[in-house]
């Protein structure tokens, strides 16, 4: 049986231990397996305090990373690189402490940051992001996390938007401790073919958000789900499927992730309802 989980962004931002305090007991209650964790910085919640919590729920974490403005790995400078790859390998330290068997999100570029490259500059890029990264995929092999890097749409990033961007840029760095997030929001954006890209990220899949095409609830919409999780299945990916959607009701997250309208009629139904039609789904429990 497939894991399912809920990201807290559905309903606040950032993630404080109160909030934590608060939304946890909903969503285990409602039979979900796993609670996924924004660090958007890093004093926001305690991890030790979260393992317990979670533990007494029955609840597993997984941990996401949150590239904002000044967060930059690629096309900057070396202080600000540093300070970037500081604030990764304590979000892997969080993960490792809470029990989070991944780091997950776009660990290049702060999200919305775009510029145009040449084939020669990207090719440049990659190696830049391969050297940043590294010492980062290190501290996270020493730590039992596994960092996953993920592609976001064309609006959000330029330096990485496919799966197959992602297996080139990552080509270099341990698989075993450095994989993809894939998130079927972008990848209704940008793939031709959402399991087919699937299929070619293989054992490169570390983790899976999902939401509908609007960010609403999974299965309100026109996507491929037998598809994706018959690809999942195929490829021997065996994680969580992981809810992401966001709340209006925050201004930062919601500019940052162009939620102008309610997603649903609640943002409880956005788990609840997605939670159910994962369940239905033949290899979603």
């Amino acid at each position: 049986m497939r894991a399912l989980g809920v990201n807290t962004w559905v309903w606040t931002s950032p993630l404080t231990g109160a909030d934590l305090d608060r939304i946890a007991p909903r969503v285990a209650g409602w039979g979900f397996d796993v609670i996924e964790l924004p660090v958007e910085d890093v004093d926001d919640w305690d991890p030790g305090r979260a393992r317990d919590l979670l533990d007494g729920l029955g609840l597993a974490p997984s941990v996401v990373l949150v590239m904002g403005p000044g967060r930059e790995l690629v096309a900057t400078d070396p202080g600000t690189r540093r300070a970037t790859q500081d604030y990764l390998r304590r979000v892997v330290d969080m993960a490792a402490t809470v029990g989070s068997p991944v780091a997950a999100g776009p660990a290049y570029a702060s999200v919305g940051r775009t510029w145009r490259m040449t084939p020669a500059e990207r090719s440049a890029l990659a190696s830049e992001l391969t050297e940043a990264l590294a010492p980062v995929v290190a501290h996270a092999a020493g730590a039992g996390v596994r960092l996953a890097v993920e592609p976001l749409n064309r609006y959000e990033t330029s330096v990485l938007n496919t799966v197959d961007q992602g297996l080139e840029l990552l080509a270099d760095l341990p698989v075993e401790h450095c994989g993809l997030a894939l998130d079927v929001y972008h990848m209704n954006i940008e793939e031709r073919d959402v399991p087919a890209a699937i299929l070619r990220a293989g054992d490169r899949v570390a983790h899976v958000q999902v939401c509908a095409n609007d960010r609403g609830a999974p299965g309100a919409d026109h996507l491929d789900w037998s598809g994706i999780v018959d690809a999942l299945d195929t490829i021997g990916h065996r994680g969580p499927l992981v809810i992401e959607s966001f709340t209006a009701e925050n201004a930062t997250i919601a500019t940052a992730a162009s939620i102008w309208r309610p997603l649903a009629a609640t943002q409880d139904a956005i788990a609840v309802d997605g939670l159910a039609f994962l369940r239905s789904l033949p290899s979603g429990r």
